[in-house]
């Protein structure tokens, strides 16, 4: 007896799937970036940074998977991205923390321009779902700007860039302890 290959029904158009997908590479990207950065920063004497940015790398990575599940639910097909590019070495603390607002800021567009396409074409179930992803970058970015402004506060003399280092873990226990139980 022949097999038959059922199809699912989707409800996602392929221009919101290719946008989906584009988006599950940039979270992928990031999560691979933020571990990058962890590694540099642990080589180099910043342990809480590092610590800070082990457990970002593990959030991003959930994001990809908050996606990725998402496009497969509703008949798409999620695609595993290459991650390529990725940058090891940084000259400085405060180039890592620029380079980490730099990237958040093109995700939160990048979270727009999804949000904007689904609205246009009246696809409110995806743009529902992205509602926490619109969430969670207003607080992505909002801890990216806290960090690097904390270079200007502080100051890199003497023990500034300790200090920093210290507080930059701080902001993350903050966020990771009122966050419980999301993803």
């Amino acid at each position: 007896m022949e097999r038959q290959q059922v199809t699912a029904k989707r409800s996602l158009t392929q221009e919101t799937e290719d946008l989906l997908n584009r988006q599950i590479a940039m979270e992928a990207s990031s999560s691979a970036a933020y571990l990058s950065m962890a590694s540099w920063c642990e080589m180099t004497g910043y342990e809480n940074s590092a610590q800070f940015l082990y457990m970002h790398s593990d959030e991003e990575r959930g994001h990809m998977l908050k996606l990725f599940h998402y496009v497969n639910e509703a008949g798409g097909h999620s695609l595993q991205p290459e991650i390529t590019g990725i940058k090891h070495n940084y000259s400085s603390l405060r180039e890592v923390f620029e380079t980490i607002l730099q990237h958040e800021i093109a995700v939160t567009n990048s979270i727009n321009e999804i949000v904007n396409h689904c609205y246009q074409i009246k696809d409110f179930t995806t743009m529902n779902f992205l509602n926490w992803f619109v969430e969670e970058q207003r607080e992505e970015e909002t801890i990216a700007r806290r960090a690097v402004e904390l270079f200007d506060l502080i100051g890199e003399d003497g023990v500034g860039l300790w200090t920093i280092d210290k507080e930059i873990l701080s902001l993350g226990e903050a966020v990771h302890s009122g966050d419980a139980g999301e993803d």
